[in-house]
């Protein structure tokens, strides 16, 4: 088993359940990524929302620039929504009973209603203080294991930014990331500890260009796979957590090592 690999892509959004960027570096810390999820949706519950119930959100692109506080949402190549971002008051968001995070009220309520009219039912726009993460800071996928499950699929290929992973490496055997629990791993210059395998949701039957469902992923992966134990109960799996011991920088083509 190779235990060097080379990172083939970072996937990030500023806000929680729009399409991904995919920057060439980032900025990995403790939390997470800096700039990572800065904007969640909640409901009229305080329940987060995403792209999972919510196709319209994959319609969009979000862009944040933290020195301004100045958010631009496209659709395509049309901006649809843009302004300074003003804090209001604060609240505290869960995160799926996990853990929860400090976040402010956007002050001008155009932006909740801007979503809420998006995707037909009110949410309100937060600014969160922290990464929102649910269950650790980093998470990581082979490229073996998208092109396992096509081939145990009848499928040519399937597009793995559906699973919106923070870090894809290249590699030969598929879910070779399941191996890693507990393992010590340095992707660039930041150290990681493996952690457990991540339950999948709907969100990864959603095209992620333009959120129609398309694939039926949760019934793919447990067809060969079973259904895994996980943080958040059992269900489908695909790829693995990560705890970040070193913050670092990371780029695209930059080594991912098994350390012990």
């Amino acid at each position: 088993m190779a235990n060097i690999h080379r990172i083939t892509r970072l996937s990030v959004t500023p806000v929680k359940g729009l399409q991904l960027h995919h920057p060439s570096s980032i900025e990995l810390t403790a939390n997470g990524v800096a700039g990572d999820r800065t904007f969640v949706l909640v409901d009229e519950n305080g329940r987060l929302q995403s792209c999972t119930h919510n196709q319209r959100l994959l319609e969009l692109r979000a862009a944040y620039d933290p020195a301004r506080c100045h958010l631009t949402i496209r659709r395509g190549s049309d901006v649809v929504a843009d302004g300074v971002i003003r804090a209001g008051g604060d609240v505290r968001v869960d995160l799926h009973g996990l853990r929860s995070v400090s976040a402010t009220e956007i002050a001008d309520s155009s932006w909740s209603k801007f979503f809420s009219d998006l995707i037909d039912k009110p949410v309100r726009l937060l600014r969160a203080l922290e990464p929102a993460f649910d269950v650790q800071p980093a998470t990581l996928i082979g490229t073996a294991s998208s092109s396992e499950l096509a081939r145990r699929s009848c499928l040519g290929n399937i597009d793995a930014r559906r699973f919106r992973m923070l870090i894809e490496f290249d590699t030969d055997e598929p879910h070779v990331e399941d191996s890693w629990d507990g393992a010590i791993l340095r992707a660039g210059s930041a150290v990681l500890r493996g952690g457990g395998p991540v339950k999948r949701c709907a969100a990864t039957t959603r095209n992620p260009e333009h959120g129609e469902i398309d694939l039926h992923t949760l019934r793919m992966i447990t067809a060969y796979r079973g259904r895994r134990q996980t943080v958040l109960g059992p269900g489908a799996t695909f790829g693995t957590y990560a705890e970040v011991l070193e913050p670092g920088t990371i780029n695209v083509s930059d080594t991912l090592s098994v350390m012990k």
